[in-house]
């Protein structure tokens, strides 16, 4: 029979690569002190990584830096937020990166939230959470959420075929029923986007 330490590794070797984590995604296994004292003892023994106080993620390498990447920010942030039972949506020049339609990573990094505003350091870059009220929230969740902030972000003007083409790729055939469905009471344009995805071929 495993032990619970057993437990919690076994877990931990079954992620993929650059996926954070906090004591709280382990409760369902033991108790807070044996995760605790599980997760320094693997971080010590650098089969994870300690990226600040309470939060690890199994490190992604680079072969030819040989080396390991610094942490996936949208993870971190992910992780964050299940550990405080946060709402999160990425919002912005951050939300638009993360679904292709920019290469370049913006130099702040904001995710709307239920939780209190918070600024929280990963490494060398910051995460800022912004609060937000309940109808701003109401409904945003999801890849769904996601594509709605990167296309306020764009603007009406800056959405072509090639953003197009690439949030058709990002979305799944029935991901973009219900976006073409939920998107009716929201901008005009945003809705008629939702039209162009929808009726994309390829």
């Amino acid at each position: 029979m495993q032990t619970m330490q057993n437990q919690i590794l076994r877990r931990i070797e079954r992620l993929e690569a650059g996926k954070a984590f906090s004591a709280k995604d382990f409760l369902d296994i033991a108790s807070r002190t044996t995760i605790d004292v599980t997760l320094a003892q693997l971080a010590i023994e650098g089969k994870i990584r300690r990226i600040r106080r309470g939060l690890y993620d199994t490190p992604k390498f680079n072969p030819a830096l040989g080396g390991k990447l610094s942490p996936d920010i949208d993870e971190a942030a992910r992780a964050i937020a299940r550990r405080q039972r946060w709402t999160i949506v990425p919002q912005g020049a951050w939300a638009a990166n993360l679904l292709g339609l920019s290469t370049q990573v913006p130099s702040k990094i904001s995710y709307l939230t239920d939780g209190p505003t918070k600024e929280i350091q990963i490494g060398r870059r910051s995460i800022y959470f912004r609060h937000a009220g309940p109808k701003v929230m109401a409904g945003l969740e999801g890849k769904q959420a996601l594509v709605i902030q990167a296309l306020r972000h764009l603007g009406e003007d800056n959405v072509g075929t090639r953003e197009i083409e690439t949030l058709r790729s990002a979305l799944s055939p029935r991901e973009r029923r219900h976006f073409l469905k939920n998107t009716r009471f929201t901008l005009d344009w945003v809705h008629d986007v939702a039209k162009r995805i929808a009726e994309a071929r390829g």
